[in-house]
């Protein structure tokens, strides 16, 4: 397998990888079907975006943002079902009921721990120690455009704390048991160990949440663009949507099974980001996972971080215990 040199790198040398967007396979049909599929992703964007900034003050609240996120992944299932992006990728019950398992997770035991010693920790202790009149520059901007800047200051956290998981043994150790599904699916991004996902949550971006409608709006571009990087849907995206955004298509590569593939397109929402710092790779991939696909469990998941470390460390004071003395 010769793989396709992209800058410096060669990707798909080790396991198959589309590369450019030319050569990705496209939704075919009738009229209705097309427009459906290439302005699905906009138009859920739009209406988020005039929701949040449209909404009276009685509903624009938390409790709001996640009634409309579980309504959208439930919409995106049965988009799911419709119409798979990949046959190999369909859900079954049994990884449904595992992927709702870390789901449940993230919105109970972890919003838990992050107000004690998490990002919700960190931002109150911001919040009582800062001098908020420095920043009423910032507040007096137009509200989509204090949303933007939230939602990119964010993901530009994000982007280099999930570069830095790929790149760091004690990062990566913790990030590797995500990279061991095996297919994409609209909750598979809840997939992790947990210590993983305490960390990709304590983005910059956060610091702004003084700024509740600000931080709605942004949340919305999350839910409307990060959504997709986990799901089993092709679409027709428009080109300045691909360019802007981070797209299934993205996320593939970054799961694939070849190593310099996984080595790219961090960005959780703004791949453009990539674009800025050389990680970008358009293109596709069906083969997702490691050690050539097999699944981990979730006992698995849940120690991994500390059983590998653990055996990692053991193997270098081994090392060094038989090196030769000078």
């Amino acid at each position: 397998m010769d793989g396709v040199r992209v800058g410096k790198r060669v990707i798909g040398a080790q396991s198959p990888v589309t590369v450019g967007w030319e050569n990705i396979p496209k939704v075919q049909g009738g009229p209705l079907r097309l427009f459906f599929f290439t302005w699905f992703q906009p138009t859920m964007l739009f209406a988020l975006i005039a929701f949040w900034y449209y909404a009276p003050n009685s509903i624009a609240k938390a409790s709001t943002a996640v009634g409309i996120g579980i309504g959208f992944k439930i919409l995106l299932l049965g988009l799911e079902w419709l119409a798979p992006r990949h046959e190999s990728w369909r859900l079954t019950w049994k990884e449904l009921t595992v992927d709702l398992f870390y789901v449940s997770l993230g919105y109970t035991v972890l919003r838990l721990i992050e107000g004690f010693i998490g990002s919700d920790a960190v931002i109150e202790a911001v919040q009582t120690s800062f001098d908020w009149q420095k920043l009423a520059w910032f507040i007096g901007l137009p509200l989509l455009l204090q949303a933007f800047i939230i939602s990119f200051v964010f993901d530009f956290g994000q982007y280099w704390m999930h570069r830095g998981m790929h790149n760091w043994y004690p990062l990566w150790v913790t990030h590797a048991p995500h990279h061991y599904i095996t297919q994409l699916n609209v909750n598979k991004g809840a997939v992790g160990n947990p210590v993983e996902l305490f960390l990709i949550g304590l983005g910059i971006g956060g610091l702004f949440d003084f700024l509740p409608r600000a931080a709605l709006l942004a949340g919305s571009l999350g839910l409307a663009v990060g959504t997709y990087q986990h799901i089993n849907v092709r679409f027709n995206s428009p080109r300045w949507w691909r360019f802007l955004f981070n797209t299934t298509e993205h996320h593939s590569v970054h799961h694939s099974r070849d190593f310099e593939a996984s080595r790219s397109n961090y960005a959780s929402t703004w791949v453009v980001i990539d674009r800025m710092f050389g990680t970008c790779v358009d293109g596709e991939a069906e083969l997702l996972g490691m050690e050539g696909g097999r699944p981990m469990s979730i006992r698995e998941t849940m120690v991994y971080p500390f059983a590998d470390g653990w055996r990692t460390l053991k193997e270098r004071l081994g090392r060094r215990s038989v090196m030769p003395a000078e």
